[in-house]
């Protein structure tokens, strides 16, 4: 491993040995504009391999890439309307943009769901090698999966096993970065785009989808399960330290079922989701990426007191790792009150003159 100071080095040499380090495989620590960067050439198979060694544990998620210009995201992601007004009006910028991926990046790169996140940043140095390297390289935190966030690199190396140390070739050293969040996620492969990860900034003036107070469109029960597993993901690691309860309303035969098989897939439950009209309560244990829990698909249509409620043990069952999936919820929003004490998301399932599906999303 090798340590360069910026301060000491001709920016010129930074750049080449960089490059250099990226062409041969190698994993280069660098800074950015929010924290330090661990990047590798994002179409190199090993070098990709190596960095997913370096992060340790990151339960399937993808690792996005940087890129110069939008000239070469266009190479590697598709980019809708959606995603153009962000790249024309944030981008360079804190801003990781997911769009339909080309499969052009190595495996691990792109998501489960077909997707990459595309990253410009707003920072001399990284930009400059990226221009000399012209090859997209892998943008994520410099941290161990889970450990304290990258603004210098004391923070990277005294939070990392040897065997990890030894996975770094190259760290370029500027210092002590300013305390900024890590980049805002958006994810613009749907009908809206949906922030997945909210950093210093964020795009919602910016912009522009003419849908009314509709939050998404599904013209098919593909769509709508996409809809839930974006969702899903975006919520995992609430999910994960307290629980997740998704309450869902709309009329018969709208989708709320549908919604919850996309939930279902996205935990990667195997076996038929059937609606538990009659049951009031189907539990299904998953198990994702080494973490398990278990879903309860709930119907509620028929509850009138809070002491029903208690009685099926809805509160209990509120617990870190389980996503319970509640269908007619303001049947029973009335007697929740503040007993709740995890995060609630309400949709709302309609059909419009079109026949595709509107749903309307509010976390609270």
């Amino acid at each position: 491993m090798e340590i360069i100071s910026i301060k000491n080095t001709n920016q010129k040499n930074i750049i080449d040995k960089i490059v250099q380090t990226l062409s041969k495989g190698g994993l280069v620590i660098f800074p950015t504009e929010t924290t330090y960067g661990a990047g590798v050439d994002a179409t190199n198979q090993k070098a990709v391999d190596k960095l997913l060694s370096y992060k340790s544990r990151r339960e399937g998620k993808p690792l996005s890439i940087a890129v110069p210009d939008q000239k070469m995201a266009e190479q590697y992601v598709e980019i809708n309307q959606s995603a153009l007004e962000i790249y024309r009006t944030f981008l360079p910028g804190p801003f990781t943009v997911i769009s339909k991926s080309k499969g052009k990046t190595a495996q691990g790169v792109e998501s489960e769901f077909g997707t990459l996140g595309v990253r410009i940043p707003d920072y001399s140095l990284v930009l400059d090698f990226l221009n000399a390297f012209n090859r997209p390289v892998t943008a994520t935190s410099a941290n161990s999966s889970g450990k304290k966030r990258p603004y210098a690199v004391d923070d990277i190396l005294n939070n990392l096993s040897g065997k990890q140390i030894k996975l770094i070739d190259l760290i370029i050293d500027v210092g002590e970065l300013t305390h900024n969040k890590p980049s805002t996620i958006i994810d613009t492969t749907m009908s809206a785009p949906m922030t997945v990860r909210q950093g210093d900034r964020d795009i919602e003036s910016a912009v522009k989808i003419d849908q009314g107070e509709v939050d998404f469109i599904s013209s098919s029960e593909q769509e709508t399960k996409d809809i839930a597993k974006r969702l899903i993901l975006k919520n995992w690691n609430q999910v994960k330290k307290r629980g997740l309860v998704i309450g869902l309303d709309g009329d018969l035969g709208v989708g709320k079922t549908i919604f919850a098989k996309g939930i279902a897939e996205f935990l990667q439950i195997e076996g038929i989701i059937t609606s538990p009209t009659y049951s009031y309560v189907n539990e299904y244990d998953y198990i994702r990426h080494n973490f398990s829990g278990k879903m309860y698909h709930l119907d509620f249509w028929k509850i009138n007191s809070k002491e029903e409620l208690e009685r099926l043990d809805f509160f209990k069952i509120i617990q870190p790792g389980n996503v319970i999936i509640v269908e007619w919820w303001d049947q029973i929003n009335q007697f929740v009150g503040d007993d709740l004490q995890t995060k609630l998301i309400k949709i709302l399932i309609s059909e419009n003159q079109a026949g595709n599906r509107e749903l309307k999303i509010r976390e609270i």
